[in-house]
């Protein structure tokens, strides 16, 4: 029986499955999706396959647990940006995308073309996609204050300028990024972050 680390079975259990996540989501940003597996996140904190099944039952579920830690987290700071309800829209607007390009510089984001990669069963699509509008909502919520119509679908279209400046911050993460065009050289991260929030506000105001 392993050696309890906690003052109870339950805290003990808490720690061990904290200590995956963590040993997961560095295999995924270091090494990508395809070398996620129960068997190397075990490894990782050494602790025995079989045991690493009492948390996980496959890499699907791993990332889908991945993605219920991740994504509260970036909504919560999502909306703290956007929380200052008398300041201007763009100001509100640009504190949104600062605060979304942020996730590209984080171990989380390294979910997104996993998920892309590997097939999630149906419930765990659907639970993926709740979880993205959250991530939109704290932007749809400014955009209804501020009186404009469609603020959820104008939001879930600001999101796709998001992912665009993301590609460019991260152009090889996955193989899926937008190389520089020819005969320019790549643009530094803070202009894309500038150019991204420049665009984004345009978008939307």
């Amino acid at each position: 029986m392993p050696r309890i680390s906690a003052a109870t079975v339950a805290d003990h259990r808490a720690n061990q499955h904290a200590a995956l996540l963590d040993a997961a989501r560095e295999i995924l940003a270091s090494e990508g999706v395809h070398a996620l597996s129960p068997a190397a996140v075990g490894a990782r904190i050494g602790l025995a396959r079989s045991s690493v099944y009492r948390y996980f039952a496959s890499t699907a579920d791993i990332l889908a647990q991945l993605v219920e830690d991740a994504f509260p987290r970036w909504s919560a700071r999502l909306r703290a940006a956007v929380a200052p309800v008398g300041d201007p829209l763009p100001d509100r607007i640009r504190a949104y995308g600062r605060a979304a390009l942020d996730f590209v510089g984080s171990p989380d984001y390294a979910l997104i073309p996993a998920l892309q990669a590997i097939g999630l069963p149906q419930e765990c699509r659907i639970r993926v996609e709740e979880l993205h509008g959250e991530l939109t909502a704290p932007l749809a919520d400014a955009l209804r204050e501020a009186g404009m119509d469609h603020p959820a679908l104008r939001a879930d279209l600001a999101w796709g300028v998001v992912r665009a400046g993301a590609r460019r911050l991260k152009p090889d993460l996955a193989g899926h990024g937008t190389p520089p065009a020819e005969g320019t050289g790549a643009e530094p991260p803070e202009k894309i972050v500038e150019l991204t929030l420049d665009v984004l506000t345009r978008a939307l105001c």
